[in-house]
């Protein structure tokens, strides 16, 4: 029999790069004009895997989650796996957001991937999924760098990455 080569689809954030943009957030924010004197503040709870962002209003909370996203971006972060919540009136005529960070794949965006596969009908190629993490593997390496090529074509909402390949 035919010797299986797979590789594993995977969705993680590197949570040193995401405290390191977040320390860069704060500091930037800091220097900027339109937040002097004002309140902004960026809480990182990483037991939670959440960041709270506080505010003086709605426009400044906004402005905020952008400076934040751009440093995040910047040190190569997938903002796709950053889920904001809605801005909640807090204490103190204050608004608050709740971001939350999504570490490997969700179970419906596992589904979702495995089921794009088998639309695809490529020629052997099986997906399974495993905890939070998705395995393809088919007889022929040319068969999985077709698939891969697929899923990076597709969005399924949180970012994917493809790792070891056999």
């Amino acid at each position: 029999m035919a010797q299986l080569n797979s590789f594993d689809i995977t969705s993680t954030i590197d949570l040193q790069e995401v405290d390191n943009g977040l320390n860069q957030a704060r500091k930037e924010v800091g220097q900027r004009y339109d937040f002097k004197g004002a309140r902004a503040d960026i809480d990182y709870d990483r037991a939670e895997s959440t960041i709270t962002l506080v505010a003086d209003d709605n426009m400044k909370i906004e402005a905020l989650w952008e400076i934040v996203q751009t440093r995040l971006i910047r040190r190569n972060v997938p903002v796709k796996n950053f889920k904001a919540g809605d801005i909640q009136h807090a204490g103190g005529s204050t608004v608050r957001r709740v971001i939350t960070l999504q570490q490997g794949i969700p179970t419906e965006a596992a589904k979702e991937i495995v089921k794009f596969l088998k639309d695809k009908k490529l020629k052997k190629v099986q997906a399974a999924i495993m905890a939070d993490q998705v395995r393809v593997s088919a007889p022929a390496k040319d068969e999985l760098q077709e698939a891969m090529g697929l899923l990076r074509a597709h969005d399924f909402g949180v970012a994917l990455q493809f790792g070891n390949y056999r």
